[in-house]
């Protein structure tokens, strides 16, 4: 109950840091909408003989998509903020409060979720004049499976940070390992749109199946094997990356 306790009041604390700053908020919307808005309108064409014969098919498959690409990139980024503070002293400091160590780590992923879930909800609400449907069922669900893609890739990051130490090193890596995973879990396009060499090689990116998974909610599948296999995979890779990042942290602060 402490290590709760104590999550909930660090996430307190850096959500309200963010409320603070809703330019950077907003700024972090710009580049989601841009490409919902210039760029989902050509899989009407690309997917046509596909199923996408409407604009509002094209969007139920690239909204899922985006989601994904925002689950990974706005966690991948988030070591920035742990190095951030390490550097000024905040972790330190924290060191001599009764606090979880365990807790300063979670409270700041769970920032990073929720506002990744705002993101998305924001980014639902954008899609909606352009014709994107979706039961409020297979929403939640596909919310919740966000937040479980954010828990990850966040925690992903930190390992990074803790290992590192050093924000360029982290930028390189990021950049490196981020693109060619999203570019392989079909988040622009679908995989089925690929060569078959890319498509047995995505079989072993868990994106991948996370991608497949919100795709299948947003078309009303939602009891879809894809959809529980997406979900169990994510939700694996998550409690081991974290627990892996929790060793890290509580050696680095101890």
């Amino acid at each position: 109950m402490r290590v709760v306790r104590d999550t909930w009041l660090i996430f307190q604390q850096e959500a309200g840091l963010m409320v603070r700053n809703p330019v950077m908020v907003a700024f972090s919307l710009a580049q989601p909408i841009t490409y919902l808005v210039l760029f989902a309108p050509f899989l009407k064409v690309v997917m046509v003989d596909r199923g996408a014969s409407t604009y509002a098919d094209a969007y139920r498959i690239y909204v899922p998509g985006l989601f994904v690409a925002m689950g990974l990139f706005g966690g991948l980024f988030a070591g920035y903020g742990l190095l951030s503070a390490l550097r000024a002293g905040i972790i330190e400091r924290c060191r001599v409060t009764p606090v979880s160590r365990t807790a300063l780590l979670l409270g700041r992923a769970l920032m990073h979720v929720c506002l990744n879930v705002v993101q998305a909800v924001v980014i639902t609400l954008v899609a909606l004049p352009f014709g994107l449907r979706v039961h409020l069922a297979n929403l939640l669900v596909s919310y919740a499976l966000l937040a479980v893609m954010v828990l990850l890739s966040t925690s992903i990051s930190y390992d990074i940070a803790l290992l590192v130490r050093n924000e360029n090193s982290l930028g390189v890596l990021v950049n490196t390992v981020g693109q060619p995973i999203s570019l392989l879990a079909g988040v622009l396009i679908p995989l089925v749109l690929a060569p078959m060499w890319i498509q047995r090689a995505a079989l072993w990116n868990p994106f991948a199946w996370a991608t497949d998974g919100m795709r299948a909610l947003f078309a009303g599948q939602i009891f879809q094997t894809v959809v529980w296999q997406g979900a169990l995979i994510m939700t694996g890779l998550a409690a081991a990356s974290l627990f892996w990042s929790s060793h890290l942290f509580n050696r680095e602060v101890s």
